[in-house]
C-alpha cells in the first residue's frame, strides 16, 4: 500500500450534496434508491453535470480545508451509493424495473437483470479524472460490490444468485482496473448486504469479492455497515456486534472499513482481521450531535488495544449523505483532531 502517516483520516464515501443541487427532503424521506432517481434532481439536465462537478468541488475544497489525508468525491454525482454504476451495466431492463427487498423488509423497486450483466465502457473513470485534477492529497472511490448489487437486483436471468454476483464481479473488476489506472490511490467496495444478508454472504460473496479483484494492482478497501444510521435507526435498533466480518479475512481486500462509534462495537473483533488495515468508523452519525476530540481519541485508544496503529485508519462510521454539510464539517473536525490527539500520543 502506498505510504502515508499514521492514522490517517479519511471520509467513508458520500458527503452532503448541497440543497441547491438535490432535493434533500425527498432524498431523506426514503431508502437509498436503486433504480435511477432524476426527480431528485433540482438543476435541470442541460446543467446538471456542471452542478455536479461544483458540488464535487466544494466536497474537494472542505475536505482539504479541515485537513482530512485521503480525499474522497463526496459521491456528488450520485443519488444513491449504488444506483448510478449498477443502472449503467448491460443486462438491465431499460423499459421496466424490478423488486427486490431492502434490508428492513421492504419491497422497493430494483434493477430487472433481463440479460447477462456486462461493462460496456468505464462509469467513473471521468469522476477519477477530475478528482485526481483537483487536489494533490491521496484520493479514493467508491463502487457498489458484486456481493450487494445481487442482493439489490432483481433477477430475472440468471439461474442462481451465485451466477449474477459472477459476472457483476466481472463489471466490478474492469472498472477497478480503469480507476487504477486512471491514477486512484484506494478503490473501495461498498458491501452493507454482508452485514444485512449474512446467511447468502457466507455462501458466495467471498468468491465474489475475491473474483472482482482478480488481477487487480492498487490498495483496496470494502465498506460494511449496519445501514444510514439517520436512515434506519438508532442505537438502540442496530447489533453491537458483526453477522459478518472475521470471515473477510479470507478476502483479497486490504482495508476493512466498519462502523463501530454508534454501534459501540467490541473492539476485540480486530483481532480476527490480523492481515487487513481497519478503516475505524469514529463518528456516530446517528445523530448530528458533534463529539469532541476526546470521545474520538477515546475511540480510537480502544482500537489500538486490539491492533497495531501503522493497520488502523480513522473515519465516519458510514457515509455522510444525510448529514448537513455543518454538521458533517463540525463532526470530521472532531475526528481530525481527535486523531491528532493520539497521534501525538504516539509519537
Amino acid at each position: 500500500m502506498f505510504d502515508h502517516q499514521i492514522l490517517p483520516t479519511t471520509i467513508v464515501g458520500s458527503y452532503p450534496q448541497p440543497d441547491w443541487l438535490i432535493d434533500r427532503e425527498r432524498l431523506k424521506a426514503s431508502l437509498p434508491p436503486r433504480v435511477r432517481a432524476a426527480e431528485l434532481w433540482r438543476i435541470p439536465e442541460p446543467w446538471l453535470a456542471d452542478a455536479q462537478e461544483a458540488a464535487t468541488l466544494m466536497a474537494i475544497r472542505d475536505q482539504e480545508d479541515l485537513g482530512i489525508d485521503i480525499v474522497g468525491d463526496g459521491e456528488m454525482r450520485r443519488e444513491s451509493y449504488s444506483n448510478r454504476l449498477a443502472t449503467a451495466l448491460s443486462g438491465i431492463d431499460r423499459d421496466r424495473d424490478g423488486t427486490a427487498m431492502d434490508r428492513t423488509g421492504k419491497a422497493n423497486p430494483a434493477p430487472l437483470v433481463s440479460s447477462p450483466i456486462r461493462r460496456t465502457g468505464p462509469i467513473e473513470v471521468q469522476d477519477a479524472a477530475f478528482l485526481k485534477r483537483h487536489t494533490v492529497r491521496p484520493v479514493k472511490l467508491t463502487l457498489p460490490g458484486p456481493f450487494t448489487m445481487t442482493q439489490q437486483a432483481d433477477n430475472g436471468f440468471y439461474p442462481t444468485p451465485r451466477a449474477l454476483a459472477m459476472d457483476y464481479a466481472d463489471a466490478v473488476n474492469a472498472e477497478i482496473r480503469d480507476l487504477f489506472a486512471a491514477g486512484i490511490d484506494v478503490v473501495q467496495l461498498d458491501e452493507p448486504y454482508l452485514q444485512a444478508r449474512a446467511d447468502a454472504a457466507q455462501d458466495y460473496a467471498i468468491e465474489a469479492i475475491n473474483r472482482a479483484l482478480d488481477g487487480v494492482n492498487g490498495t483496496t478497501a470494502l465498506h460494511i455497515c449496519f445501514g444510514y444510521a439517520l436512515v434506519h435507526g438508532n442505537q438502540a435498533t442496530k447489533p453491537d456486534a458483526y453477522a459478518f466480518l472475521a470471515e473477510l479475512e479470507a478476502s483479497n481486500i486490504d482495508i476493512i472499513s466498519i462502523e463501530a462509534a454508534q454501534p459501540n462495537l467490541d473492539p476485540v473483533i480486530l483481532e480476527k482481521l490480523p492481515t487487513k488495515t481497519i478503516m475505524y468508523g469514529v463518528l456516530d452519525l446517528s445523530t448530528p450531535i458533534v463529539e469532541t476530540p476526546e470521545i474520538v481519541a477515546d475511540r480510537i485508544r480502544r482500537a489500538l488495544r486490539h491492533i497495531d496503529p501503522h493497520r488502523l485508519w480513522i473515519a465516519p462510521d458510514c457515509g455522510m449523505k444525510y448529514h448537513n454539510r455543518p454538521h458533517a464539517q463540525a463532526k470530521l473536525k472532531a475526528m481530525i483532531d481527535g486523531a491528532a490527539i493520539v497521534r501525538a500520543e504516539l509519537a
